[in-house]
């Protein structure tokens, strides 16, 4: 189906892929499972990332930046600095490499949301971040989410990138579960006090005018226990694995240099495992209590654990990005921005030479 047959306010048929495939059928019934105990979804808000689609996608688009920014403003700085480092690593053609400076230039200066650059149609794109909330509070790691054989805790390896390769495609065949999720999900608009009428209305509106939603992968961070239900206690990840090892960084480097534990200004190789390993803190003690933690975590794969009074759970969240007849939502006019549009990059000529300082004394 071309988005060109689709009327505003008409939603697509959902494409349910049947018989589901073996491996499938695991996480189908992993997927059921998460619906039982879920009593409630608790909605974090809207994240912003950037799409492209060029004429060989069709009606599809694909994802070139994450959508785990907070911001409108911090998705339109990730593709300024996409376009820049394209036209200074990527490129040979002194008109294409003019054509993505010049759209540079206009993200420095505007707030924009979708342009062409060279045949290539950008745009931010905003999803909304949810999360299961079941009696147990916060959902965790599903036993068919992805693992890896080999835990890797190493500090400088690279994580896996969220949504990295991932085509948007509202006419792809998905699984009964996810069919069923999309359909629940299309009514899914803000409510209450808590949201400005601006939001509410935007919201509702939304709902018209992009009727269908797609399921983006989850991804999984730390939330931690309040009195009054979970706070998230980092960024968003692309594996359980990896948001453990974050908090294992956080339990051993950051919480005891917070807390006065460590001095600030120690080295880097300096943290409570080292110390409690070194005999510089004594067992009992409260950093020893953050290494003993850390090494719990490291033990299995832990997905809960509590030091000092303070529970830390791995979390999994899950985004829907809503879709019209032109494609992905973009940002709404209630959606609000920490900066505006600046220069991030040093000046960069159509020969892909860079100028440091001031543009007009380099010229």
């Amino acid at each position: 189906m071309d988005h060109e047959d689709v009327e505003p306010g008409a939603a697509r048929p959902v494409v349910v892929r049947v018989p589901v495939e073996p491996v499938e059928s695991a996480v189908e019934a992993d997927a059921v499972d998460a619906v039982v105990r879920a009593g409630a979804l608790a909605v974090r808000g809207p994240r912003f990332g950037v799409a492209a689609q060029s004429a060989e996608d069709g009606p599809r688009w694909r994802v070139v930046v994450p959508l785990t920014d907070g911001c409108p403003q911090l998705a339109r700085d990730n593709l300024n600095s996409l376009l820049w480092f394209r036209a200074k690593d990527d490129v040979q053609d002194r008109d294409e490499r003019r054509a993505l400076l010049a759209a540079v230039a206009r993200l420095e200066s505007e707030r924009v949301n979708d342009l062409t650059v060279w045949g290539t149609r950008y745009r931010i794109v905003r999803a909304e971040e949810y999360a299961g909330l079941g009696p147990d509070g916060f959902e965790q790691p599903r036993p068919t989410d992805p693992e890896p054989v080999t835990p890797d805790w190493d500090r400088g390896s690279r994580d896996a990138e969220i949504d990295d390769g991932l085509v948007l495609d509202p006419d792809a065949p998905v699984t009964p579960t996810q069919a069923a999720e999309r359909l629940t999900l299309r009514g899914m608009a803000y409510a209450g006090a808590p949201y400005p009428d601006d939001v509410l209305a935007d919201s509702h509106r939304a709902l018209d005018t992009h009727p269908d939603v797609l399921l983006l992968p989850a991804t999984f961070l730390i939330v931690e226990r309040t009195a009054t239900g979970w706070k998230p206690g980092s960024g968003l990840h692309a594996s359980a694995q990896d948001a453990r090892k974050t908090l294992d960084f956080s339990l051993t480097y950051w919480e005891p240099r917070s807390r006065g534990l460590i001095p600030m200004d120690s080295g880097t190789d300096v943290d409570a495992r080292t110390l409690v390993a070194d005999g510089a803190a004594a067992a009992g003690s409260e950093l020893a209590a953050y290494a003993e933690a850390a090494e719990r975590l490291r033990a299995g794969r832990v997905n809960q654990l509590e030091v000092h009074g303070t529970v830390y759970r791995i979390g999994r969240a899950r985004r829907l990005l809503r879709w019209g007849p032109d494609g992905p939502e973009g940002p709404r006019p209630s959606d609000t921005s920490s900066h505006g549009p600046d220069r991030i990059h040093p000046f960069q000529d159509e020969d892909g030479n860079v100028f440091y300082g001031d543009v007009d004394d380099e010229e």
